[in-house]
């Protein structure tokens, strides 16, 4: 059995990294062959102003999907106030969730003794519940 002095390998550097390099290069080279050659078709360019209305996102970005069509209705307020509305309200909801451990700080781990952060999760279950059903219906 040899010790691992006797044992003989290929050093890191620079065998080893040129070797990587080369393959690196080649596979590059290749993309950018097939990018020139055999490019992607055109499509019209997209309207960043105007999304059609049978575009929607996925389920786990349909609240807040439905809370920005709601932050709509909003206008009456002014002109700032659906984006701004729309945009901070669901800022404050990541903040509430952050903040959750720390509102409701009682020693105890009991569900039925922590009352605030029950009632909090629950509203706030119910509330992504409902609100993604409604996006994705409406």
């Amino acid at each position: 059995m040899k010790k691992n002095e006797d044992i003989k390998g290929e050093p890191f550097f620079p065998h080893h990294v040129l070797k990587q390099l080369i393959i690196i290069l080649l596979i590059f080279g290749l993309l950018i062959a097939l990018a020139t050659y055999i490019p992607a078709p055109m499509e019209i360019k997209a309207d960043p102003y105007s999304t059609p209305e049978h575009i929607k996102p996925e389920w786990y970005f349909l609240i807040s999907y439905q809370l920005l069509k709601l932050a709509e209705k909003l206008d009456f307020l002014g002109p700032w106030a659906p984006k701004v509305i729309g945009v901070l309200g669901q800022g404050i909801i990541i903040a509430i969730i952050f903040f959750l451990p720390f509102i409701d700080r009682g020693s105890e781990r009991y569900p039925h003794k922590r009352p605030i952060a029950i009632i909090l999760g629950i509203l706030g279950v119910i509330s992504f519940i409902i609100l993604t059903i409604w996006g994705h219906y409406s």
